[in-house]
């Protein structure tokens, strides 16, 4: 991903490197069971523990530090009530925790330092350094600790 990224942003000859990276980039999140777009913007330090099944819309924004389990889903596209297609995404601040099959849908924002229990289901946005479970999603705690398992020197 970061190497399509960087590929994509240099000019004339070294921009030809982008096919190859694009190929290898599909093959690797293929194998590895994800869908992750090599377009979708990710800060330093992100941490894929056991990524199968990770869905992550290319239009989602993702941190530094942040970490995702398997089976979680960011973003979603939706058929208005007249028909047309929309597409929303999630903003994911710096050191979140998102734990395994947790779905984050629509234009939220999850705030800084906060952590996604496993198999919760968010539709609204979530405060920084919050505790939230459950489906619906509920805020369990609020003013917790972030849990960054390996931070990037920023």
């Amino acid at each position: 991903m970061r190497l399509c990224q960087a590929a994509a942003a240099e000019p004339g000859f070294l921009r030809l490197t982008l096919i190859p990276l694009k190929i290898m980039h599909r093959l690797s999140t293929h194998l590895a069971a994800v869908d992750f777009s090599w377009r979708t913007r990710v800060g330093a330090g992100i941490a894929i523990t056991h990524g199968w099944g990770l869905v992550v819309n290319p239009g989602a924004r993702i941190g530094n530090n942040v970490t995702l389990f398997h089976g979680v889903t960011l973003g979603r596209d939706r058929i208005s009530p007249d028909g047309n297609r929309q597409t929303e995404y999630p903003v994911i601040e710096d050191e979140v925790w998102i734990g395994p099959h947790a779905i984050i849908v629509g234009g939220v924002t999850i705030g800084r330092g906060s952590r996604i229990a496993g198999g919760t289901f968010v539709t609204e946005s979530v405060p920084p350094y919050s505790i939230v479970s459950g489906n619906p999603s509920t805020i369990v705690k609020t003013n917790c600790t972030p849990d960054v398992m390996n931070p990037a020197p920023l």
